[in-house]
């Protein structure tokens, strides 16, 4: 079971090398993150709950002086020494040591689910990272396109087949697209202190990502039964689980204890008498039990672990449905990028069929440049748009492999 639970996000392998790169940076995460360290000193806490509950009662001493001594016929007692032990019904320790374990397996799955949440997390970012490094790569080769462009309008103006407002027009895109180029600086810059913080470390550390990344043409094959063992769901079953060592415990503890004890008193000799027991001290062994006649305490507590039981239930079918629902939107999300993803690349290759035309048409004499800015504007569009798709595609992977 520790071993299903522990599984983490699987990261879809686009690459092998770049699979791994990502890989890395969630085991690093794992290792740094605050948030895991704290989940993790909670199950140490709590799995040090059960040597705390294997422990009989403490041993109860007392001691009594006598002010005024009472006589016997053996002499006057002096003082009074008790020493007593409780001892639980037989099972109650164990029964204890159990709910305490089985407490601690529930703090186990919140690790679980803590790790799969990061990788999601680290998941995410990183793709985010990806999108807007392609989305850079994408605008320097549309500026240096334009920028061809513009050395073929200045060679148009010398000869008359432009004009200088042509020329103006191309340097005006130029700049356009060197503003956003900035502006997604400042984006990558903003997610890549969000991805360190993930890893825990330095924000101004510098993030490797893919340079290229690809919809692959099958999708690998979902098993929606993987959701029954998502740690989320997982966490329910431990619960109730500890639930059932809670009413287990109850009863145990509504069963009587037993106390075993002695009590000693020192005896002082009577100095006008002189026979065989003159001045023997006092040995009396104690056994003692307690029986809770008044139990409705336990009974209102197996009443409350039944209703804990049928709310967990309740509660996991619940969450259930939302992951469901997670899931059945995660795949409709991925296939719609995936649809989104074939379009733009035809579009793509039809408006790089009509650069090509325009090129061929300024060798024979004639270009019209408001067409090849109306044909630049519509290749970078459709760049952005599959680089989006990629992204998204890959985003909503991550989140199927979160949840199954």
């Amino acid at each position: 079971m520790r071993y299903i639970i522990l599984i983490g996000i699987v990261v879809f392998a686009f690459t092998k090398t770049n699979a791994q790169e990502l890989v890395s940076y969630i085991q690093e995460a794992e290792r740094n993150n605050p948030e895991i360290q704290a989940f993790e000193l909670r199950y140490n806490i709590a799995e040090e709950k059960v040597n705390e509950v294997n422990t009989l009662p403490d041993t109860q001493v007392s001691a009594g002086y006598f002010v005024s001594e009472p006589e016997t016929r053996t002499g006057a007692q002096r003082a009074r020494f008790s020493v007593k032990q409780m001892l639980p019904w037989f099972g109650t320790i164990t029964a204890r040591e159990n709910y305490a374990s089985s407490m601690a397996e529930t703090q186990y799955v919140d690790i679980a689910i803590a790790k799969r949440k990061l990788a999601l997390a680290v998941s995410q970012s990183y793709y985010k990272l990806y999108a807007i490094r392609a989305k850079q790569r994408v605008l320097d080769e549309n500026i240096e396109l334009l920028e061809t462009y513009e050395r073929l309008a200045l060679t148009s103006v010398e000869v008359g087949k432009a004009s200088a407002v042509d020329v103006l027009r191309l340097q005006i895109r130029q700049n356009e697209l060197v503003q956003k180029k900035d502006v997604l600086e400042q984006d990558y810059l903003a997610e890549q202190v969000a991805f360190n913080n993930l890893l825990n470390r330095d924000e101004t550390i510098a993030v490797t990502v893919v340079e290229e990344m690809f919809i692959p043409e099958e999708d690998a094959l979902i098993l929606t039964e993987n959701l029954q063992l998502n740690p989320e769901l997982l966490r329910y079953d431990k619960l109730y689980e500890s639930v059932e060592q809670s009413e287990l415990l109850n009863q145990k503890e509504s069963a009587p204890n037993i106390g075993f004890g002695l009590d000693y008193v020192p005896v002082s000799e009577r100095p006008d008498l002189s026979f065989s027991d003159n001045g023997k001290d006092i040995v009396m062994p104690m056994l003692s039990i307690s029986i809770p006649i008044f139990n409705n305490k336990y009974k209102s507590v197996t009443k409350q672990n039944e209703l804990k039981q049928l709310q967990i239930q309740s509660q996991k079918a619940d969450r259930l449905n939302k992951l469901e629902t997670l899931l059945a939107d995660a795949q409709y999300s991925r296939e719609t990028t995936r649809i989104k993803f074939n379009i733009q690349s035809d579009n793509l290759k039809q408006a790089n069929d009509a650069e090509q035309i325009l090129i061929k048409n300024y060798e024979t004499g004639t270009i019209d440049f408001n067409d090849v800015l109306d044909v630049q504007e519509l290749q970078l569009k459709f760049q952005i748009n599959l680089i989006e798709s990629i992204k998204g595609y890959y985003i909503q992977y991550a989140l199927i492999n979160y949840l199954t």
